[in-house]
C-alpha cells in the first residue's frame, strides 16, 4: 500500500486515485486496530502510567501546532488561553492523545467556527477545556458521548475517519491519572470537553479549576432556560 501510494504520480489518474483510497483505508484500519488494542489493555488492567512533570500549557500548544494543518483545511482558528502555573505529573503521551481527540473532534463538528482551548490550575489540580461553537449535542447525551462507538447523529458522516473509540480511550486515560473527563453540549451552541487531573501522581482533586459549562453560553438561544 505504501509503495503504491508513493508511486501514485507515475500512474494513470484512475489507478492513482485507487492507490490513494487503498492507502487511506489501510491507515484507517491501522488506527482502528491501535484503538482496539488500547481498549483491551484498559479492560485487562494492563495500562501503565509513565508520569513526569510537564507544563501543560506547552504540551497543549504543541498539540495545537500538530493539528494546525487539519484546522487550516477546515478553516477553523484555534486560540489558547492559560491561567496560572499548570505544571503537573502526567503521562505526556496519554495527555497528548486526549488533546488530539478533543481538538480533532472540535474541528470536525465545529462548522468552521473558532475553537477556544483553556488551560488553568490551582493548588491541587489542573484542567484543560476545549470549546467549539458547532453542532453540539443534547444535554441528556453528556455521558453517552463517552460510550464506545457512540454517534450522536447516525445520519451525519464523519469526515476525519475516526474509530469511534477516541472519547472512550480519552476517558480511560483520564481515569488512569486519577482525574476525569466531562462533556457539555447544546444543539446549535457547540460543545465543551473538560479534562481535570491532579497535580501530582496519586494526588486527589475534587474541584476542577475550570467550569464544565462554557462562560459564553447563552441559554436563551437554545430555549432551554438553563
Amino acid at each position: 500500500s505504501e509503495m503504491l501510494y508513493d508511486s501514485r504520480d507515475e500512474f494513470p489518474p484512475l489507478m492513482a486515485r485507487s492507490a490513494e483510497l487503498l492507502h487511506d483505508e489501510v491507515e484507517r484500519f491501522q488506527s482502528l486496530l491501535d484503538d482496539l488494542l488500547e481498549i483491551s489493555r484498559f479492560d485487562a488492567g494492563a495500562a501503565v502510567l509513565a508520569a513526569e512533570p510537564i507544563d501543560l500549557a506547552d504540551l497543549t500548544q504543541t498539540e495545537i501546532d500538530a493539528l494546525s494543518g487539519l484546522a487550516e483545511r477546515h478553516n477553523t482558528p484555534i486560540s489558547l488561553q492559560v491561567t496560572g502555573p499548570v505544571t503537573a505529573e502526567v503521562d505526556p503521551r496519554r495527555v497528548r492523545r486526549i488533546l488530539r481527540n478533543l481538538i480533532s473532534n472540535a474541528i470536525e463538528h465545529g462548522e468552521q467556527k473558532p475553537i477556544d482551548v483553556y488551560v488553568a490550575g490551582d493548588e491541587r489540580g489542573v484542567a484543560i477545556a476545549v470549546r467549539d461553537h458547532g453542532v453540539g449535542f443534547q444535554a441528556n447525551q453528556v455521558t453517552q458521548v463517552f460510550h464506545r462507538f457512540w454517534r450522536g447523529d447516525t445520519a451525519r458522516a464523519r469526515t476525519l475517519g475516526g474509530s469511534g473509540l477516541g472519547l472512550a480511550i480519552s476517558m480511560e486515560d483520564a481515569r488512569l491519572h486519577g482525574g476525569w473527563l466531562n462533556a457539555w453540549g447544546r444543539p446549535g451552541q457547540g460543545a465543551q470537553f473538560r479534562l481535570t487531573l491532579p497535580r501530582t501522581q496519586g494526588g486527589i482533586v475534587e474541584v476542577s479549576p475550570l467550569p464544565v459549562m462554557p462562560r459564553d453560553y447563552q441559554p436563551h438561544l437554545d430555549g432551554s432556560g438553563q
